[in-house]
């Protein structure tokens, strides 16, 4: 089937844009959705916590390892029929999660999610640089970039709604009227375009790069469960991750054809990019990730609530990429530091939170921070490929999300890592303080002697003041990267008009 809309419309590059936003859309909208219904599918699955953390991993890792693969497959395969089959893939692997009733099958149906999801943001960025001249790239990127930072945003909101008011399966189903649209988009837009490579993989890169990322993702993930270095497994891990890359990078070097082609890295402002991508991954999902449960553990607010607190992000997300549209002349280096800048602010501010936090301080935290992600995230995609020859766009945008992702993956843990080391520290030295002869206790209506003390409610309340505290902790570096990623941007190299 040909697309209805043709390449010589005048239109046709806006079609292209809102069929790539679209997709990206939908493939965002599967990073965080799950985990909103977790504690729901731990109890309908009887499983462990850390059992259930699979749900997520599974997925993280399968879109890992197949990101780098969509520069390959874009050179060989039309991508039409990539993001045809994808979609196709994705939807019916997302019926499949919805339908599962153990643990094995909603892991084994997130996998595929992964698999399917990986190839649409890169391929979809391909396409819009492609379509569009060098003058408006900057304006494309900031309606693109709006599929990949609201999709997050939409999913929660009203999955959350719809988990809250019938159950976990249709936060699931919730992608499946997405994924038609998104099919039906491709179908009719997406044109046929020349390949230009040949049916020749490396297998040795893409297997040496696929075990070193999917190693990586599982040590982030499972590294504070399994107290990290102590742990066999972690060792183990790490070990894969280090002789993968060095196999990759060897083999790379020395291959005439390698996987990926390590000349893109000869680009500065590609180079500097991908760190700035790198950082802005740290800082974009973590808040999506924390949020819920720190909302659910400690404050007791429904889905349908914590759905909106994340709405709120896309509301400041919109702002940002109005301000971005409207900013076309002025130099993207300063769009950047704000946008850094903000982000590291609101992760002060929301240091400054207590157990008895507001629905109105969570927003407004939220708020700005989705300023700050829409004032970063075009800049630094135009920035990325602004001198790097389109020959090798299919590749760079494959490596360009897949460093983002690993961003994203790694700080996600660590913020984590975080909140439970610093959760049971915490709990150890209040704990410490309670006690019938501390005279503060003896001074209140807790205890009127040692049998009435109701040892289950004491210890639930100091687990939350201990959460908490690890919270803020969090918080705090996530403060901190924010503000190390602002003196990165000096090192970008902007071309001056003749």
């Amino acid at each position: 089937m040909k697309p209805l809309i043709s390449e010589n419309n005048p239109s046709f590059k806006w079609f292209i844009l809102a069929t790539a936003t679209f997709v990206t859309m939908l493939y965002a909208m599967n990073v965080t959705i799950a985990s909103i219904a977790l504690s729901d599918m731990r109890g309908a699955m009887s499983a462990t916590q850390d059992q259930i953390s699979w749900v997520v991993t599974g997925n993280i890792v399968a879109t890992a390892i197949f990101t780098p693969f969509a520069g390959w497959l874009s050179s060989r395969i039309q991508i039409r029929n990539i993001l045809i089959f994808s979609v196709l893939g994705f939807i019916i692997s997302s019926i499949f999660c919805g339908m599962s009733d153990s643990l094995e099958e909603i892991v084994i149906a997130r996998v595929a999610q992964g698999v399917f999801g990986a190839p649409l943001p890169p391929l979809s960025q391909t396409l819009v640089l492609a379509a569009f001249p060098k003058r408006q790239i900057s304006l494309a990127m900031a309606v693109w970039g709006m599929g990949t930072i609201l999709g997050p945003v939409i999913a929660p909101t009203i999955g959350g709604y719809l988990g809250e008011l019938l159950n976990w399966r249709w936060i699931f189903y919730t992608l499946v009227p997405f994924g038609f649209c998104a099919l039906l988009a491709v179908v009719t837009t997406v044109p046929k375009r020349p390949l230009s490579g040949g049916l020749n993989l490396d297998w040795i890169g893409f297997l040496a790069l696929a075990f070193s990322v999917a190693a990586l993702q599982i040590m982030f993930d499972r590294g504070e469960r399994n107290s990290w270095f102590e742990s066999t497994e972690t060792i183990i891990e790490c070990g894969i991750a280090i002789i993968g890359f060095y196999i990759f990078i060897t083999h790379s070097l020395t291959t005439k054809k390698p996987f990926i082609n390590l000349s893109i890295f000869k680009d500065r402002n590609y180079s500097v990019g991908l760190i700035l991508i790198f950082f802005f991954g740290m800082l974009n999902f973590v808040p999506m990730v924390i949020f819920p449960p720190l909302l659910q553990e400690l404050r007791g607010y429904p889905q349908s609530v914590i759905g909106i607190i994340l709405g709120m992000r896309g509301i400041g997300t919109f702002v940002g990429f109005a301000i971005i549209a409207f900013t076309g002349r002025v130099d993207p280096r300063i769009i950047i530091f704000f946008g850094f800048a903000i982000q590291a602010v609101s992760g002060l501010y929301m240091s400054t939170f207590d157990i008895n936090m507001t629905f109105e301080n969570i927003a407004w935290a939220s708020l700005v921070q989705g300023l700050g992600v829409g004032l970063t995230w075009p800049p630094v995609s135009v920035i990325c490929f602004a001198t790097l020859s389109n020959k090798f766009h299919g590749e760079a945008t494959a490596m360009f999300h897949l460093v983002r992702n690993i961003g994203s993956s790694f700080f996600i843990s660590v913020s984590v890592a975080v909140v439970l080391h610093m959760g049971q520290i915490n709990f150890g030295e209040i704990g410490s303080l309670v006690s019938i002869w501390n005279q503060g206790i003896q001074f209140t209506d807790l205890i009127s002697d040692l049998d009435n003390l109701n040892i289950a409610k004491l210890t639930n309340e100091l687990n939350r003041q201990s959460l908490m505290v690890g919270y803020i902790d969090a918080f705090k570096l996530f403060s901190w990267v924010g503000f190390f990623s602002i003196p990165l941007i000096f090192l970008i190299k902007i071309k001056k008009s003749n």
